[in-house]
Parts: C-alpha cells; sequence; structure tokens
C-alpha cells in the first residue's frame, strides 16, 4: 500500500467511528488526486468496520460504469471470488435487470411470429453464463439486439425485457426465486459491501423518508443506510437535483396511466393494476372497488398517440382528457414566451408563474383528475396494509412479500408522485404573482421536449433551488458516518477551497463542520502532460471544429476523446470526420450515435488503442482508461452550465458568475482527471474555444502549464509530445 493511500485509509476511519449526537453523522470530505488510490483506501476501512458491526456499508458512486471498476477493485480485500461474490454486491435499480416474466412472454410471443427467435435464444445463453442479470450495464452484449431486421418492440433488448414500468408482481411471479434482482436484493442483505449508484440511493431514500414521516417502516428492498461512502461525491448534487425533484409530463402521465389500466393497445405487453392485485385482495368488496375506480379514473391521463394529439405537425390538435387539455396550454405558453431560444434542438424553457389565463384554468381540472385516481391508489394502499395487519399469522412469506411489493409501488405513486403533481398544479392555479415573488425554495418551470423537429413531450417541473436540503434530511442526518471522496472535490480559485464541496454535498447544513482531507496526486504532471487552448478555431463552424478534430486526432495517432457540449455539434462533427480517420485506419465510435450503452462504448474505446471516441458528459464522467487508449482529450468548448431556468434560480443564489466559473472548472478538472490514470502516462489537453478564461484552469494539477497556441502549433506538439512516448 502507498503512501498516501495509507494516509488516505487512516483518515478515512472517522467515518466509521461512532457518532456523538442523534443528527450528526461523521462527515468526512476527501480529496484524493488520481494515483493516491481511494477506491481501495475507504474499501479497506469500510470491509472491516462490516464485517466487525454491520450492518452493510453502501458505497456509492455516480454512474454504472464506475460500479463495475470499484467491483474490480474490491478483489484486493476478497482476492477469492466465492468470498466476494458474497461480501461485495453491486446492487442497482429494478429497470436494469432482466425480468425473466418479461422474458418469458416476449418468447411466447417470438414462437407465434411475432419477434425475434434468433436473439432471444442468444440471449438464453447470455442468461444462463451473466454474472447479475445486469442488461444495462453489465456483462449484455448491446450488439445482440440490432442483429436481425425486425421492429424494435420485438427485439431482444433492454427496452422490452426490463422492468421498467413497476409492473413487478414479486412473490406472485413464478420466477421470484431465481429472479435476478431478487437475488441481488436478498445478497444486499447479507454482504458487508454493497457497491450501488447515486440514484439508488437517493431515490430510495426519498421514499424510506416518506413512509417514516407516515410512521411505516423504510422499504423492504433496502437495509438502514448507517455508514456511506459517496465516491465521485462531486456529482452528489446533481444526483441530489434529479432524486428530490417532480415532473408532471405527458410521457410520466401516460405511463401511469399504463400502470394502473395495463395495455390498452394492439400488441402490447404488460399487466396493469387488475393482473398484478386482483388474486391478492380475493373477495375483499372494498378493495377490489377501490382498484375499479382507480382503474377509471386512469382514463383521464394521456392515452396512445397523446403527444401526436397535444402537438401535431400540422397544428390540428385534438387533445382527450384534462391532462392533456392542461399540456396544451403549457405548450402555448412555452411558445408564447419562449421565442426561438433554443429551439428545436435544446427544447423550449419559461417560467410557469405568472402564468397564461388558459393555463390557469385548465391547472383546477388536471388536478381534479389526479385527485379521482390518487383517492381510490390511497384507499387501495390502505386495504392491502389491513391485510399485512389483521392477517399477519395467516400470511405465508411469499404472499407477504407479494403485497409489500405490491405496496412499494402504491406508495411511490398514491403517496409521493401524485400529491407532488397536484401541489405543483395548486400553485400554478393560486399564484400569478412574478417568479421573484414565489417560494424561494423551489423553481416550477415549463419545458418541451423536441424530436426531429416535434415535441415528443411537454412537462411541469419543481426543482429545489438547493436539493441538499432534502439530502440532509433523508441522507445524512440519519447516516451515523458519511465519507464523501472525488479526485476533484475542491476548488483551489476559492479562498476556503472545500467552501463549494461543503455547499454541494450538504456538510454545511449539519451542525458540525466537517473532517476535510487533501492528498495530491504523486504523478508528474509537468513532464507527462500538455494543456493547449487553440486560439483561431471558431467555436461556432462545426467545419473548422471538425477539422481540428480530426488532425489532432490524427496527430496522436489514435486514442483520442472528444467531448462535446451539445449532441446537435457531435452529431455533426462525426459526420465530417468519420470517413477521413477511417481512410487512416482510425476507428471512430460515438455516443448518441452508435446504438452502444456507454460502458460498452468506453469498453472497446479501452480495448483498441488506436480508437477514437466522441461523447458528452456521461462519457467525461465515466471513463477509466489507462494506458495509451486515452493519450488526447479535445474539449469543442468551455462546459459552461446550461442558462436554463433551474440555473438561473441557483446562479442568482449561489454567488453569480462565480458559480458559473467554479462549475465549468470542476468540469474542465473532472476531464483533465481521466486523461493520466497511471504513472507512465502521457496525454494532451486540448480546449477549441480561444474565449476560454485562464481562470477556469487553475483547477489543473500543479506542474501542468496552459499554452495559448495557434491550431497548427497544438497539432506539431501534440504529435512531438506523445511521439517521445514511443520512442
Amino acid at each position: 500500500m502507498r503512501e498516501a493511500q495509507a494516509t488516505f485509509a487512516r483518515e478515512a476511519t472517522f467515518a466509521f467511528q461512532p457518532r456523538e449526537r442523534e443528527g450528526e453523522p461523521r462527515m468526512m470530505l476527501a480529496e484524493a488526486g488520481t494515483g493516491v488510490g481511494k477506491t481501495l483506501g475507504y474499501l479497506a476501512p469500510a470491509s472491516l468496520w462490516a464485517e466487525a458491526n454491520g450492518p452493510s456499508v453502501w458505497v456509492s458512486t455516480y454512474t454504472r460504469a464506475l460500479q463495475r471498476q470499484i467491483e474490480r477493485e474490491s478483489r484486493s480485500i476478497y482476492p477469492d471470488p466465492k468470498e466476494r461474490a458474497r461480501k461485495a454486491v453491486v446492487r442497482k435499480g429494478r429497470e436494469n435487470y432482466l425480468c425473466l416474466l418479461n422474458f418469458q412472454e416476449q418468447i411466447n410471443g417470438a414462437q407465434l411470429g411475432n419477434g425475434d427467435l434468433i436473439g432471444l435464444a442468444l440471449t438464453v445463453r447470455w442468461a444462463r453464463a451473466t454474472r447479475d442479470g445486469d442488461m444495462t450495464g453489465g456483462d449484455f452484449p448491446a450488439w445482440l439486439p440490432t442483429l436481425a431486421a425486425v421492429p424494435p418492440s420485438v427485439q431482444a433488448s433492454p427496452a422490452n425485457l426490463v422492468d421498467r414500468r413497476g409492473e413487478c408482481i414479486h412473490a406472485g411471479c413464478q420466477h421470484y426465486r431465481i429472479c435476478f434482482i431478487e437475488k441481488a436484493v436478498r445478497a444486499s442483505k447479507r454482504a458487508d459491501l454493497v457497491i450501488a449508484n447515486h440514484a439508488l440511493v437517493l431515490t430510495q431514500a426519498a421514499f424510506d423518508g416518506a413512509r417514516t414521516a407516515r410512521g411505516l417502516k423504510g422499504d423492504n428492498e433496502t437495509t438502514s443506510l448507517k455508514r456511506i461512502v459517496f465516491d465521485e461525491g462531486h456529482h452528489l448534487f446533481e444526483a441530489a437535483d434529479s432524486a428530490f425533484s417532480a415532473a408532471l409530463s405527458g410521457a410520466e402521465a401516460a405511463e401511469l396511466r399504463r400502470w394502473i389500466r395495463g395495455p390498452e393497445g394492439r400488441g402490447r405487453r404488460g399487466r396493469g393494476l387488475e393482473a398484478r392485485l386482483l388474486d391478492i385482495l380475493g373477495d375483499r368488496e372494498g378493495a377490489r372497488g377501490a382498484m375499479s375506480q382507480a382503474i377509471q379514473a386512469a382514463a383521464a391521463l394521456p392515452g396512445e398517440g397523446w403527444s401526436g394529439r397535444v402537438a401535431p405537425p400540422d397544428g390540428q390538435i385534438n387533445p382527450i382528457g384534462p391532462i392533456e387539455n392542461f399540456l396544451v396550454a403549457v405548450i402555448e405558453q412555452l411558445r408564447a414566451r419562449s421565442g426561438d431560444r433554443g429551439g428545436a434542438d435544446l427544447g423550449l424553457q419559461c417560467d410557469a408563474r405568472p402564468a397564461t389565463d388558459l393555463v390557469r384554468e385548465r391547472a383546477p381540472e388536471a388536478a381534479k383528475a389526479l385527485a379521482a385516481i390518487e383517492a381510490p391508489l390511497l384507499a387501495l394502499a390502505r386495504a392491502l396494509e389491513d391485510v399485512l395487519d389483521e392477517d399477519a399469522e395467516h400470511l405465508g412469506a411469499s404472499e407477504r412479500a407479494r403485497i409489500e411489493g405490491a405496496l412499494r409501488g402504491l406508495d411511490r405513486r398514491a403517496r409521493m408522485t401524485l400529491p407532488a403533481w397536484r401541489s405543483i398544479l395548486k400553485a400554478i392555479e393560486d399564484d400569478d404573482v412574478e417568479p421573484s415573488d414565489s417560494d424561494p425554495d423551489f423553481v416550477d418551470w415549463f419545458e418541451a421536449t423536441f424530436l426531429y423537429g416535434r415535441v415528443v413531450d411537454a412537462a411541469c417541473r419543481r426543482h429545489w433551488v438547493d436539493p441538499t436540503e432534502p439530502l440532509r434530511a433523508a441522507v445524512l442526518s440519519p447516516a451515523h458516518g458519511v465519507l464523501v471522496t472525488s479526485a476533484t472535490l475542491v476548488d483551489p480559485a476559492l479562498e476556503d477551497p472545500f467552501a463549494l464541496a461543503e455547499m454541494r454535498t450538504g456538510a454545511a447544513r449539519l451542525p458540525t463542520a466537517p473532517k476535510v482531507l487533501r492528498l495530491v496526486s504523486p504523478f508528474d504532471y509537468e513532464n507527462n502532460a500538455k494543456a493547449f487552448v487553440v486560439t483561431d478555431v471558431n467555436k461556432e463552424d462545426p467545419r473548422q471544429v471538425s477539422a481540428a478534430m480530426r488532425e489532432l486526432f490524427l496527430a496522436a495517432g489514435g486514442g483520442g476523446l472528444g467531448l462535446f457540449t451539445a449532441i446537435r455539434r457531435l452529431k455533426a462533427v462525426h459526420e465530417r470526420i468519420a470517413a477521413p480517420l477511417a481512410d487512416q485506419g482510425l476507428a471512430l465510435y460515438a455516443q448518441h450515435v452508435d446504438p452502444l450503452e456507454v460502458g460498452a462504448l468506453v469498453d472497446i474505446f479501452r480495448a483498441e488503442e488506436d480508437a477514437c471516441l466522441l461523447g458528452t458528459d456521461a462519457i467525461r464522467d465515466g471513463v477509466d482508461v489507462p494506458g495509451r487508449s486515452l493519450r488526447l482529450l479535445v474539449f469543442d468548448r468551455v462546459p459552461w452550465p446550461r442558462p436554463d431556468v433551474l440555473h438561473k434560480a441557483r446562479r442568482l443564489r449561489f454567488g453569480g458568475k462565480g458559480y458559473d466559473d467554479a462549475v465549468a472548472r470542476a468540469r474542465i478538472s473532472q476531464a483533465f482527471g481521466r486523461l493520466i490514470r497511471r504513472a507512465d502516462d502521457r496525454g494532451v489537453f486540448v480546449m477549441l474555444d480561444a474565449a476560454a478564461p485562464t481562470r477556469l484552469f487553475s483547477s489543473l494539477p500543479e506542474g501542468v502549464t496552459l499554452e495559448r497556441v495557434s491550431l497548427v502549433e497544438a497539432i506539431e506538439a501534440t504529435g512531438a509530445f506523445l511521439a517521445k512516448k514511443e520512442a
């Protein structure tokens, strides 16, 4: 173990010591530069604490790819594969795992001539060999669904085979005992280390917090989170923002209708409430009546083809029901107030309040329709709770598990989602003041999403201005110890380098200040890294950006990663440089172009030493490619935060231009950290934005000197610098 790594492990034990007072966890913020070995540095004390004390320590990271990376690192703690399988378990959301019931139904359809028998047969072979059944970030071959020329609706793909709609029937399923997700849940309860992701941990915490507030026990699918390690902790703010938000959208409302009523179109698969719960309810007339009322009331939600009715290409709107009518009014307000800002590329946005007269007129109708769904769902939930209470001594384990699973789904929708939607509508109905006079803790806005120039979704969104408040209440305060770590946690440009990290992780909201630790990278950046800002490329001209990126990739001989702040610009560059690079023997892969999951693209990029890859922020945050496979990183422009409604509110709250700088500086630092992963790596960082302020590069590692050069000079310097390594 390296000296810095030993220091990290020793200091990290702070988070595993007993807390002094309720609501005051032992919280630690630790920045460990690339090469320190922070993963093993926290796995060692975490594994020892869990083995001696229990329950499990949850290790959370930002992406599924990073979960796999942490699991690989755990081999140093548990070298025996069988022991590691017991003690270090990877947990993901249900929507990641193969659902065997969906798989069976897909096979049945294929046998009748409506499906891809070859693809399904290959999936059977994968299912017999897979480690954990993860189809989206595990060992499922992403290319398999596209082998045969069949419609997407019948492909052997994750979209058709995982449980994305919450339609699981739990112990009522004939495959329950061998279900991949149930096996993962059971294993996580016995494990010492549970390797999860921020989205799962925070979403589960939000749900558990809502149940606890009503005096109910937490969700059966998680253990009590008393000791938590947040790796890639600089993403906690964004993860909390997503987990503790609400959105009344056409797509979400249509999904709720399907969840309640089941499939209504021809050839659709799925299971509505009646198919999932009828046999559980038995002869309980009150509960059956509540279910029937919910099914009937859900007809007011958007149905099949709703987007074509509320925003048809020919402008002839034909909404059905109060929710679709409300969405029509939302789209009209967006078009009236958004102008051409963003357009079909970024969509439309505007403040929800003050709302137009039409929106205020239709909001109460939509709220009434939602209340008519919520009431019978609540009655149904109470009836199931009564079953658990009154029949406790007669219920078998499988029956209880099935009822508890049904209650989880009902709770999420009847006690969280629907009340949140109605709250948004109530605020719109009651409040016609200026946005600056509305609730300072929340931001409400309207948004329309476009695809190929037409509206495909419309939403009313509500987010916390500072999501660390619910993060503190639901996650930090109930915990006994929390370690937040990252290679890029501090901001050297600030008087207190940890100030921004304390604010964005929720540590600033705790009664006692967190323990802080900073360990710098041991790598020789002065000799092994170069950083250039190119001064003569017009970032607004896709031809110039494409030419610059092509020549830089060629000068490096491949191993290039191009990062973009917009999908449209990524696709434009890919279209122009893919063929010229192929002519020189360099393969080019691209997120949003190649039909592969991000983790699969990164795996290919890592394996092919001279390939190139284009991506957006998901690539920037998920790449771990040591060695020559990544030796050049090119930004098309400064990754400023998008100036949308939500960011403007946060900018006002957190410091104006200085907040913008801090966000952009962190993103640049995070990207640079992907370039040098080992002591012998050499790499070049290039920014194709002449207007990039020097202050944004102050967070680069010590020893890196920023040079402003012409494109020709950057190309020549890149080739010469990387050639030294090969020589």
